[in-house]
């Protein structure tokens, strides 16, 4: 095990009503407030109203930004930024799933800088101060209201980085399972596709003797997979939905990932790549890429492949080898994210082979990537074509 330093300062208020402390925990802030959220869906499910007649009722003077994509842009985030300079904003509150929160967080901290919220992300600078920022959560996926993480496209470039930093942790982050009820499936699944792939990436490290992480990553993937057989069929849910929902948060607020060298993060790096050229659902892409990543780095430690495949995925390693074991596992976990209605293939979402190099490029932009697999260019390429 690593030795390190955990802290984590976001206060999680979490359960059922928990809209009715918003107003305490804005009191430590000015009164010029900038809400920021997606494409409309907190109007539908009434969050929006909720938030307004709070904030009106604290007779705090509310500005807004809509339209945050599911892969934020950077030209959204600078637009964000001027409205925060122009009206002298002194809180941000994003509301929404993900991408609203990570869109915030460099929202946050563009607004204190001079030069280009871009540089940012590509690290030509870093943040100084930010804008302080809660969250009011609507999709269990990324973990975002917990982390300092972020992820942003460049349209324009065609890049997708993730790029993070002491000032990006929400103040508070508010999370109802309610306000999760009205997602669709397709959403959903998503979701359960993404925080289990979190875990995925904290679980294959290089670091020796970490039992206890092993043993908090096996158990938080089986819960969050039981619970999410059965929600995809039974969406009106609220305990089902309140397990998912703690479960983005337990995937990536740093707590799994205490004591290893922090995980691979390699397939993250390759999806990132695919969807700044395609645009494609994030969780989409994990669904597709992790199980080629996992066959395709196996050999690595078969051993490691071959516990989870029995502690989490159930295979009877009987008379098995490691390699035929960690197969087995893998094979349950395409089996698995299919079931669920998570896509296999990057041509269901209409991609074929004819900009596979481009995107192992672009993945590829700052040599091998991942911390655990290391994998080269041409390695990306044979993950890509393997997932045709």
């Amino acid at each position: 095990m690593k030795e390190f330093v955990f802290q984590n300062p976001v206060k999680l208020i979490f359960g059922k009503n928990s809209i009715a402390k918003l107003a305490n925990e804005l009191s430590a802030y000015g009164n010029r407030i900038l809400v920021v959220y997606g494409g409309g869906s907190i109007k539908r499910n009434g969050l929006y109203n909720e938030v307004m007649e709070i904030l009106k009722e604290e007779e705090k003077e509310v500005f807004e930004l809509a339209g945050v994509e599911p892969n934020p842009r950077v030209s959204t985030a600078r637009k964000g930024a001027a409205l925060c300079k122009e009206h002298n904003i002194d809180f941000i509150l994003a509301v929404g799933g993900g991408s609203v929160i990570d869109c915030t967080k460099l929202i946050a901290t563009a607004a204190k800088y001079d030069g280009d919220a871009w540089d940012f992300v590509i690290k030509k600078d870093s943040p100084k101060n930010a804008i302080p920022f809660g969250t009011i959560l609507t999709l269990a996926a990324t973990g975002s209201e917990m982390n300092a993480g972020s992820v942003i496209t460049n349209e324009e470039t065609e890049e997708k980085y993730g790029w993070g930093g002491p000032f990006n942790f929400p103040k508070f982050s508010i999370l109802d399972p309610t306000y999760t009820l009205t997602l669709p499936k397709d959403q959903t699944v998503y979701g359960i596709v993404d925080m289990m792939s979190h875990i995925f990436e904290q679980y294959f490290h290089s670091t020796t003797n970490t039992p206890l992480q092993d043993e908090l990553c096996e158990g938080a993937l089986r819960a969050i997979m039981e619970a999410g057989e059965k929600l995809v069929d039974d969406l009106q849910n609220y305990e089902l939905r309140e397990t998912i929902l703690l479960g983005g948060t337990w995937g990536l607020n740093g707590f799994l990932g205490m004591g290893n060298n922090g995980g691979d993060w390699g397939t993250h790096d390759i999806e990132h790549a695919v969807s700044a050229v395609y645009d494609i659902p994030h969780a989409g892409g994990l669904a597709i890429l992790f199980p080629h990543w996992m066959r395709h780095t196996l050999k690595l430690n078969p051993a490691r492949y071959a516990r989870l495949a029995v502690k989490v995925f159930g295979v009877d390693p009987e008379g098995k080898t490691d390699e035929a074991i960690a197969n087995e596992g893998i094979d349950r976990l395409r089996e698995y994210w299919t079931a669920i209605g998570a896509p296999e293939k990057l041509s269901d979402y209409g991609i074929d082979d004819s900009k596979i190099d481009l995107m192992a490029k672009k993945a590829a932009v700052n040599g091998p990537l991942g911390r655990y697999a290391q994998l080269s260019e041409g390695e990306v390429k044979s993950i890509l074509e393997a997932s045709l």
